[in-house]
């Protein structure tokens, strides 16, 4: 442990910067926080600081938070945001967005083009509330025109924390290294208990059906994860096949609280 005092036992000379002690010629700043803040000479970087960023990452889930909290029951849409309008998926999507919102779900996706504006330009058609939650990319250009409420984020972690916690399911049409990492998340999420009564549903057999059979025959089959944990997941092509599993895993959820 280290000594808090000098050797001559006196307590060394120190600079307090809000709840942070420095000691031992760690105080390098000749100006205080207040002055810092209020004389706006001076270079741009401290708004690039890990402290900056803190305080940018808090607004993002202050702003997530207050804007989605009377948000109704809900399911995340996941896809490839490369799809074009003229093709299948895309009409897939507008059909799965229109079905959620005439079972009673709001339908959120990460509010760029391809089947995320698809699947929010069917739940808007039908009367549903559309949710967007975009993120700065430098290949996206902002949130989709069907978007009813839409929140931008900086942070990826951010964002993926308001795709779980508002929805109650998770839907995955076809999708690319995106859809994988919100899919694979949220079955960890599930699987570790940090989230109850969340299926996730893959959207399309013949797109999912290779990854799933390898799920089943070397995860389950060498024994890195468990029969249950493969029930996380239900393949489909049928869109009344997966609103109703989402309804199922809704009621059951509404039966426990």
């Amino acid at each position: 442990m280290r000594n808090n005092t000098d050797n001559n036992g006196e307590r060394p000379p120190e600079r307090h910067r809000g709840p942070v002690v420095l000691r031992r010629g760690r105080q390098s700043e000749d100006s205080t926080t207040d002055q810092r803040l209020l004389d706006s000479r001076g270079p741009s970087d401290w708004v690039h600081t890990d402290p900056w960023r803190v305080l940018r990452i808090q607004a993002e889930f202050v702003e997530g938070f207050g804007a989605l909290a009377e948000v109704p029951r809900a399911v995340t849409v996941f896809g490839s945001a490369r799809t074009p309008r003229d093709h299948p998926e895309y009409q897939l999507g507008r059909q799965i967005g229109a079905a959620l919102a005439s079972a009673g779900f709001a339908a959120i996706t990460g509010g760029g083009p391809g089947v995320m504006e698809a699947v929010n330009r069917g739940a808007s058609e039908a009367g549903g509330l559309s949710i967007g939650l975009g993120i700065e990319l430098p290949f996206e250009q902002g949130l989709n025109p069907w978007v009813d409420l839409g929140v931008n984020f900086r942070y990826f972690f951010a964002r993926k924390t308001m795709f779980v916690k508002y929805a109650q399911a998770f839907i995955c049409l076809p999708g690319g290294f995106g859809t994988l990492d919100e899919l694979f998340e949220a079955l960890t999420l599930v699987q570790t208990k940090k989230v109850t009564k969340f299926p996730v549903v893959l959207f399309g057999s013949s797109y999912w059906g290779g990854l799933y059979d390898w799920i089943r025959n070397t995860m389950l089959a060498e024994g890195k994860i468990n029969e249950r944990d493969l029930a996380l997941l239900h393949v489909t092509d049928d869109i009344d096949d997966a609103i109703g599993v989402v309804q199922e895993a809704y009621k059951a959820w509404e039966d426990t609280h």
